[in-house]
C-alpha cells in the first residue's frame, strides 16, 4: 500500500504547485503518517506548511485548539474532533487546506469505539467536511495507511474539482 500511498502524495503536491496551494495537517491516530508521505514527495517544501501528531488530548486542546467540552462529551474519537483540528491548523498554519485525522488503530477499542472507527475532515477557506471510516481492523498499520489514503484523495479530489480558488 506504500507504493500507492507515495503515487497519491505525488499527484497531491502536483496538483497542489499547480493551483499555487498550502496545505497542513493534524494527526491523532496516523501519528505523523500523512505528513510523512506527503514531505516526502521531492518539491513538497513549496506547499506544506505545518503537521502536528496530537496524540494526547491535552495537546489537542492546547496546539490545536479543540474544546475540552468537545473532548470531554464527545472524546478525542469523534467527528466534532477532526473538524476543530482541522479547521484549528490551518488557522494556525495560514495554509490553504488542511486535513485531520483522529480515531482507533487499535489494537484495543478506544472510548468505547471500535479499533478501525476514524473520523478525517478537510478544511478550507467557507469550507469544512468530514467522514466517517469504519476500516476492517486488519492491524494499525493497515487502519492509519487506509486512513491516509482517504485523506490523501479527499485532498486531492476537493482541489481538483474546485475550479475556483480554494
Amino acid at each position: 500500500m506504500r507504493e500507492k500511498l507515495q503515487s497519491l502524495a505525488a499527484e497531491l503536491v502536483a496538483v497542489l504547485k499547480q493551483k499555487n496551494l498550502t496545505i497542513s495537517c493534524a494527526e491523532s491516530c496516523t501519528g505523523g503518517m500523512l505528513a510523512e508521505i506527503i514531505t516526502s514527495v521531492s518539491g513538497a517544501s513549496a506547499v506544506f506548511e505545518l503537521g502536528v501528531v496530537s496524540y494526547s488530548s491535552r495537546i489537542k486542546n492546547k496546539v490545536l485548539g479543540v474544546e475540552n467540552d468537545t473532548l470531554n462529551t464527545l472524546g478525542a474519537v469523534s467527528a466534532e474532533t477532526a473538524l476543530q483540528m482541522a479547521e484549528n491548523v490551518r488557522l494556525l498554519s495560514n495554509a490553504d487546506i488542511a486535513l485531520s485525522v483522529t480515531g482507533v488503530a487499535g489494537p484495543e477499542p478506544s472510548e468505547n469505539k471500535a479499533v478501525g472507527t476514524v473520523y478525517v475532515a478537510l478544511s478550507a477557506d467557507n469550507y469544512i467536511y468530514h467522514q466517517k471510516l469504519n476500516i476492517s481492523p486488519k492491524g494499525r498499520d493497515f487502519v492509519r495507511e487506509s486512513a491516509c489514503e482517504q485523506l490523501l484523495l479527499m485532498a486531492y479530489n476537493f482541489i481538483k474539482n474546485n475550479n475556483e480558488s480554494v
